[in-house]
């Protein structure tokens, strides 16, 4: 997909229901009661410059709501924004819900904080007190939400600030579900043997979640390897060797080896298309054709806003490419390693590609031999990776699983610390050749593990500065997944 579809603003559908019955009515000081909610659409309109904007007008009618209607799906916007501008006959509001394909829906009420009139004896107050009954509006219109019934309506009450900051977070969510429709996973080339708890079902994670699955095989993985020009090979590399400090007992053809198997995935996810390149890195199949496994992570994924991850793991994939897609920030694939209960800390991280690209992070990169298979006997054992320690501060991290037919997302905070922070170790890489951190969570750590052990879940987790747990929540919501917020 275009990157620049990725990054788009949301698109929110208008909804704003007023009354007939009122639109006429007249004051002489500020006019029409029509006149006055016009007005207020223009200031709402303008709290929201963060947002794609489909307008059809105040819905006062059964034929508004069927022009809403219309042009929200034939605009194909990320979701409804709607809000009683007073109170309001509800023929037009029950049909629009009856009618209206199933587009996520923020529904808001929003508190004045003071009235423009202490009596309505004048009759310019008393359009205005009319004018200004959104609660009354608001408290009917829910009803028939659930005797509808709809689905993917979220309510939300507060000031317009408030409401805003509450709208921001729902689109962002709403708008990563539109984007995951239209996306692809690579999948290169098959299920993870070695981790069954990773698979999920196929077919549902089109019909369920969106994308739609491609599947990459390793001859045309070779052909790509193959048909690598010199100069692009030595180029990477030079990038590569120029940016970050190699250890010694790197051997350099076995690190040409390496990034030629990395550009080999990339030519891969660039001429399928991928956004979700899911790689299982440590299949046989893997080494045979390349001689070892991809462990650097081209910028190209971050210039598409696409991500690519080990281990086959296609839950892993989407919940990575969904943070992507939320964040636009550099993504991270980890699993947990170990407790140390005497600090409060866990140590987590992954081998294989990892995105060490973070411009604000760069010191922290080396180039280090694959120790795990350093000592086998494919071509190029122990090429190396990009040795990467995660940048330190407050980070997200999520989970997305497949049960039953049923998706659940867990997901918490931890604090990365930096080795100065770290009390294991002063050192700033500790894990040999995996991309690594020292995690301190914000709940206990074994309360913490206890709560995921209790939910059901594996070992694989994406992770990103930041706080994404609202935008991850509404998200869930929308999607009807089982979402676990462990705090």
């Amino acid at each position: 997909m275009n990157a620049e579809l990725k990054r788009r603003k949301p698109k929110a559908g208008l909804l704003r229901i007023a009354s007939p019955r009122f639109k006429n009515l007249y004051g002489p000081k500020r006019g029409t009661y029509g006149d006055r909610k016009a007005e207020a659409v223009k200031q709402i309109k303008e709290t929201m410059d963060f947002l794609e904007l489909v307008d059809p007008g105040i819905v006062y009618e059964r034929e508004d709501a069927q022009k809403a209607i219309d042009l929200f799906f034939r605009e194909k916007v990320d979701f409804i924004y709607a809000e009683f501008l007073s109170w309001s006959e509800d023929f037009a509001w029950i049909r629009f819900l009856r009618d209206c394909p199933d587009i996520p829906m923020i529904f808001c009420n929003v508190a004045k904080p003071k009235m423009t009139f202490e009596t309505t004896l004048d009759e310019d107050d008393f359009v205005d007190y009319l004018c200004a009954g959104t609660l009354v509006g608001s408290l009917e219109g829910p009803g028939s939400i659930r005797r509808v019934p709809r689905k993917n309506v979220k309510t939300v009450m507060g000031t317009r600030e408030e409401i805003t900051e509450q709208v921001r977070i729902y689109a962002n969510a709403a708008r990563t579900r539109a984007v995951l429709r239209q996306s692809t996973v690579g999948l290169m080339a098959n299920m993870n043997e070695a981790m069954w708890s990773t698979y999920i079902d196929n077919y549902d994670l089109f019909t369920k979640i969106g994308p739609e699955i491609r599947y990459l095989p390793y001859s045309d993985y070779g052909t790509e390897i193959e048909n690598l020009s010199e100069k692009e090979v030595q180029e990477y590399a030079d990038e590569l060797s120029g940016r970050y400090e190699m250890m010694s007992d790197v051997e350099y053809d076995k690190f040409i080896g390496c990034v030629k198997a990395t550009l080999g995935i990339k030519k891969l996810a660039q001429k399928n298309d991928i956004d979700c390149y899911v790689y299982n890195d440590i299949d046989q199949a893997t080494f045979r054709t390349a001689g070892c496994r991809a462990g650097f992570y081209p910028q190209w994924f971050n210039e598409n806003m696409s991500i690519l991850v080990p281990e086959a793991d296609i839950g892993a994939g989407l919940i990575t490419y969904i943070l992507k897609l939320m964040s636009g920030r550099n993504v991270n694939f980890i699993e947990p390693f170990h407790i140390e209960d005497d600090y409060g800390t866990f140590a987590g991280g992954h081998a294989g590609p990892n995105d060490h690209n973070d411009p604000d992070w760069q010191d922290n990169v080396v180039i280090a031999r694959d120790v795990r298979f350093a000592k086998t006997n494919w071509k190029y054992a122990g090429a190396p990776f990009a040795w990467y320690r995660f940048s330190p501060g407050m980070k997200t991290v999520a989970g997305l699983y497949e049960e039953d037919g049923r998706y659940k997302l867990i997901t918490f905070m931890v604090e990365s610390l930096s080795e100065k922070d770290a009390p294991q170790s002063d050192k700033k890489h500790l894990l040999a050749t995996y991309s690594h951190g020292i995690f301190k969570p914000a709940v206990p750590v074994k309360e913490l593990w206890s709560q995921v052990l209790r939910i059901g879940a594996t070992q694989h987790y994406a992770i990103v500065d930041g706080d994404y747990r609202k935008e991850l929540e509404d998200f869930a919501y929308i999607m009807g997944f089982e979402f676990h917020n462990i705090k």
